[in-house]
């Protein structure tokens, strides 16, 4: 069984960065494309930033736009861990923060979820 679980969140001032981590447990990490979502109070989930595989040893990563320049989406082989580095914080990014994966030839919504981590950004 494939587990996701993620750490990292916190209060930060405008202007600060914070960076989220989420392990990943069960299944073969390396052919999982990996995603990050948010969810504000009284919004829809969204997305953020994912590190796709794409077959074999290759990967790309992108950005929603309003992320772009701002965070950084990476990930270690090694422990199994695909982290975001957020720089340059701002109040519109306070939400719950979810990690995902989902196997080649299917989608978000029918792949594995983190339980989120709450990011909070004050002014």
């Amino acid at each position: 069984q494939v587990q996701l679980v993620e750490s990292g969140g916190g209060l930060v001032q405008a202007g600060g960065s914070l960076r989220l981590s989420c392990v990943v447990s069960g299944g073969t990490f390396s052919t999982y494309s990996m995603g990050w979502f948010r969810q504000a109070p009284g919004k829809e989930r969204e997305f953020v930033a994912a590190h796709r595989w794409t077959g074999g040893n290759k990967y790309y990563a992108d950005y929603s736009d309003s992320v772009k320049g701002r965070f950084t989406v990476s990930r270690d082989f090694a422990e199994n861990t695909v982290a975001l580095q957020m720089n340059s914080l701002k109040p519109e990014d306070t939400a719950v923060y979810y990690c995902a994966a989902h196997r080649s030839g299917t989608t978000w919504d029918r792949g594995y979820w983190g339980q989120g981590t709450q990011v909070t950004v004050s002014l």
